[in-house]
């Protein structure tokens, strides 16, 4: 059974940045594909960036390339959303998750929510 923990979640302004966190334990990280979902108020969850097991294998849907970087720390059990140029949008609860060790491309994994395990989630607020 694994576990999730997220943290970083904060308010910010506009324009800022923020990097959660997302340590995992149970397992080494190293055997699993993990994503970044969101889910804003009255909204559905979303796919937002998944990294395969190797760093090479990334996905970030497309409201957030340029702007976001996802990375891991195998060593550390660790997975990283670096946050930049931040939007009132893309306020949300934030969950880190294991994906699915299915054949499937990491886009269809992410985009289509193939979850295994999630976090509890971590609030980000993007407000002036």
């Amino acid at each position: 059974q694994l576990q999730l923990a997220e943290s970083g979640g904060d308010l910010v302004q506009p324009g800022g940045s923020l990097r959660l966190s997302c340590v995992v334990s149970g397992d080494n990280l190293d055997h699993y594909t993990i994503g970044w979902f969101r889910q804003a108020p009255g909204k559905e969850r979303e796919g937002v960036s998944c990294i395969g097991r190797s760093d090479s294998i990334i996905y970030h849907t497309d409201s957030v390339k340029g702007r976001f970087t996802i990375s891991r720390d195998n060593a550390n059990n660790t997975v990283y959303l670096q946050m930049s140029s931040l939007k009132p949008e893309d306020t949300a609860v934030y969950y880190c998750a294991v994906l699915k060790s299915w054949l499937l491309t990491i886009q269809t994994l992410c985009t289509n929510i193939e979850v295994d395990y999630w976090g509890q989630g971590t609030q980000v607020t993007v407000s002036s």
